[in-house]
This record gives C-alpha cells, sequence and structure tokens, in this order.
C-alpha cells in the first residue's frame, strides 16, 4: 500500500515535471530548499533567506559559515546531477560529492573526498566508543561493505525502484564511510538516483524537509534497522516521506506556475518590454538579486536594468531588502513565500505583508 501510494504520487509530479515549459526556472529554489533543510538536520541555522541573500550579495554576515556549508550542498547537488552524464552513481562520485560538499567550511580537515581511514561512531556530544549510540563498520570491513553498495547499486533488481533506495539509504548511513558528511551525502544520493534511474524527469524531489520534521523518527527508524533489522517499518516511513514530498513538490510548483503567468498577464497588460518579461521569468530562478545580477541576467545595461528592478518595485513584484542606497538587494515575496513555507498548504496562503530585513 504505502508503495503504490508513493508510486502514484511520484508518477504524478513526473508528469507535471515533463510539462513545465521552463522548469529549470524551479529546479534552482527547490534545490537551495533541499540544501537547506538537509544542512539544518546536522545543526545548520542558515535559512533560505540568508542563502540566496549570500549568493546575491557576496557579504560577510553573522551566519556566513553556516551559509557556505548549505551554498556547497547546492554546490555538490548540482555538480552531481551535472557529472551523471559522464559518470553513473558510484564509490567515485560519492567522493566527489563529498570533496564539494566539504571543502572550505566546518570539517574540511577530515579528508573531503576521502573514506575513512578511523573509526568513527554516533552518539551523543562528547561520548566514546564504548557508550556511542551506534558503531559503522570497522576499518577492516569498510571496503567490503562499500564494494557490496557499489555493486547492489548497479545489479539489476526485481524490486519497487523505491523501496531499492530505501534500502540503499540506509546501507549508505550504516556503512557512514566519511570522518563527518555522511547525512548531506546519503540525502543527496536520493535525487540523484531517481533522475539516474529516470523514474524523475527533473531533481523535483526531495526528503530532507520529511526528515527534519520527522528527525527522531528518521534516526530511530534507521538504527532499528541495523538492532532489530525493522526493514519494513523503515520503508513504510521512507515510503511516506516520498508521498508526502511529491504531493507537497507538485502543489509547489503549481502555485510557482500560476504565479509566473500571472506576473506575464500583468506585464502584458502593461505594455512592458522583452525585458520586463524576462526579468519576471528570471526572479523564479533568483528570487533575491542587486541590479548588477539583473544587468547581467538580462544582458542590458545598469541602467536599463536598474529601471526595470524600479518598476517592478513599483509594481509590488519586488521590494527593497535592504535599507542602504548602495549595493541595494531586492526580493520577490511572493515566489519566496512559496518555497520557503514550511507545507505547501502554508505556501498557498497569501503572504505576511510585513517587510523582511535581511
Amino acid at each position: 500500500m504505502a508503495t503504490s501510494a508513493a508510486d502514484q504520487a511520484l508518477s504524478e509530479l513526473a508528469g507535471a515535471a515533463r510539462n513545465i515549459p521552463n522548469p529549470y526556472l524551479l529546479i534552482n529554489q527547490f534545490m537551495r530548499r533541499e540544501a537547506v533543510l538537509s544542512s539544518r538536520i546536522e545543526g545548520t541555522q542558515a535559512s533560505l533567506s540568508d542563502l540566496l541573500y549570500f549568493e546575491a550579495a557576496e557579504e560577510k554576515n553573522p551566519k556566513t559559515v553556516d551559509v557556505r556549508e548549505v551554498h556547497n550542498y547546492v554546490r555538490a547537488l548540482e555538480f552531481g546531477l551535472k557529472r551523471l552524464s559522464t559518470l553513473p552513481v558510484s564509490l567515485r562520485l560519492i567522493r566527489e560529492l563529498h570533496e564539494k560538499l566539504m571543502s572550505n567550511v566546518r570539517g574540511q580537515e577530515k579528508t573531503p573526498g576521502e573514506f575513512r581511514a578511523s573509526q568513527n561512531w554516533i552518539g551523543s556530544s562528547g561520548c566514546t566508543l564504548m557508550d556511542a549510540t551506534y558503531v559503522p563498520p570497522p576499518l577492516f570491513e569498510l571496503m567490503p561493505c562499500l564494494g557490496d553498495l557499489e555493486k547492489y547499486l548497479h545489479a539489476p533488481v526485481e524490486m519497487p525502484p523505491l523501496l531499492r533506495l530505501s534500502y540503499i539509504h540506509y546501507q549508505f548511513e550504516a556503512i557512514h564511510p566519511f570522518l563527518d558528511g555522511n547525512g548531506r551525502v546519503g540525502r543527496l544520493l536520493i535525487p540523484l538516483l531517481l533522475c539516474e534511474w529516470k523514474i524523475l524527469p527533473q531533481p523535483l524531489l526531495y526528503l530532507s524537509a520529511y526528515f527534519e520534521k520527522n528527525r527522531s523518527a528518521y534516526y530511530d527508524g534507521l538504527l532499528a534497522v541495523s538492532r532489530k533489522a525493522a526493514w519494513e517499518d523503515w520503508a513504510i516511513f521512507f515510503l511516506r516521506g516520498v508521498e508526502q514530498q511529491s504531493k507537497d513538490a507538485l502543489k509547489r510548483a503549481v502555485l510557482l506556475q500560476e504565479l509566473a503567468k500571472n506576473y506575464r498577464l500583468r506585464l502584458q497588460q502593461g505594455r512592458e518590454s522583452a525585458v520586463a518579461l524576462k526579468l519576471a521569468d528570471q526572479l523564479f530562478s533568483t528570487p533575491i538579486l542587486t541590479v548588477s545580477a539583473a544587468e547581467k541576467h538580462l544582458g542590458v545595461t545598469y541602467a536599463t536594468a536598474n529601471l526595470h528592478v524600479n518598476r517592478f518595485v513599483r509594481k509590488g513584484i519586488l521590494r527593497k531588502a535592504t535599507l542602504r542606497n548602495w549595493n541595494r538587494v531586492f526580493i520577490a515575496p511572493e515566489i519566496m513565500h512559496i518555497i520557503e513555507a514550511s507545507t505547501a498548504e502554508e505556501a498557498e496562503k497569501p503572504p505576511g505583508m510585513s517587510e523582511q530585513e535581511l
């Protein structure tokens, strides 16, 4: 039953993705939302606004360390999706993902891109190997376990793909092959495998929102497989996540498409130029931007970009997100509301009108 419901919800999302005129306008923000939530499971405090503001302004702020970790997650995911054209999901790709994820952030001293050369363990802060909650395979078993995982990734298996994916996720997390970043790499593999297996045409499904919301059940489910071979309970939990997040992603995609149509209609009725229409489309990829970024995206002069940005402010499509008059940053509040809302139901409600100061 859980497999059937998950398959149906994912199929509906895949069908919608194939009919989106320009899915890349949605993919960027879905990826960034995943990066924020997956990293939040590991303790980072950065928000999606923090990440987009950092990407737009590239300025130092009190959350730079956390934001850089989230930004690395985006880089790793983008890299992995592109790399699939030349390399399947494999131990080599997993190491490459880890290197992208862990470079120049906390944990960079823990051999980014290399499998661990010492024993690790999982438990409360300050615990030792003797009182750890879970101890991954010892070093002499590490490479055999990873070899078995890679064989399973490539072997033909007569099993529903989503069920197989739940087992793969458990296997990777149980092996815990790196000194740091295992949870994030394991969650990165989910959209990569969905795309590699051609289950989704575009990377629109991510489970970190579900895992983050049900964090205790997520960790307990993984641990129960190791301790009690509770495979069925784990699979049901995982498949429910696929079902819920497929429905959530579909609703958000529909809301964003409807908003894009609304913007286009408003601009066409106002006899705005093709440049304005292009800027409106671009906002769905970069809903926080500077005039300089708009200049680059639109391929126009700074003066022309500034003119259109100011027009969008007057129309309520953009809002100034900083008080200063230099290096101004602008936010598309309606787009951000749909992406940042905790649930798709919340995303359907009108955004609050209070100004957001970043």
